[in-house]
């Protein structure tokens, strides 16, 4: 089995084991982003309702419910899986230019899953996030051979592949 059939099959089986349980899909910067931003919240929640001893408190609540929100939020993608998926598929999408490699591609498809993951949450189209796409591009790609013109369309695809499901993008391959 491949890993691309292993997503479809298991969409949040992956290789990260969580270092205590040895549960696969451990997400530890998605847990420790949620946990750092909800325990900061919790504690000033609890210092105005309770003074020094609810700001204790509402940082241990803040950080738990966090943590499992944060770790909730990085399962919903897995970056070694749509790498591997694209690295094996770019070639046959109708947008790809001879002269250009995967290497040129892979920074505008990492742009749409990883724009996916956060826009979409907050109600975002596509059409919506393209220009936080675009700028989120530019800033951390704009020196590579791929200008936005050319990358919205694989930022695009990478986008749809995960708002549709993988199996619309596969059977749009055959």
């Amino acid at each position: 089995m491949t890993i691309n059939e292993e997503a479809h099959v298991h969409p949040h089986s992956d290789s990260n084991p969580d270092p205590i349980t040895g549960e696969q899909g451990a997400r530890p910067v998605g847990t420790g982003v949620g946990a750092v931003g909800a325990g900061t919240i919790g504690t000033a929640v609890g210092v105005i309702v309770g003074g020094p001893v609810g700001g204790a408190v509402g940082a241990v609540v803040g950080s738990v419910a966090g943590g499992l929100l944060g770790k909730g939020v990085a399962e919903t993608l897995d970056p070694t899986i749509e790498d591997h998926y694209w690295r094996q598929n770019y070639s046959s999408r109708p947008y790809i230019e001879p002269n250009y490699t995967y290497d040129d591609y892979s920074p505008a498809y990492r742009t749409g899953y990883e724009g996916y993951s956060t826009y979409s949450r907050q109600g975002l189209s596509y059409q919506q996030a393209e220009p936080h796409l675009k700028q989120r591009y530019e800033e951390q790609y704009g020196a590579g051979r791929l200008g936005w013109d050319r990358a919205r369309y694989a930022s695009q695809d990478a986008w749809h592949r995960l708002e549709y499901g993988a199996a619309a993008t596969d059977s749009d391959l055959k």
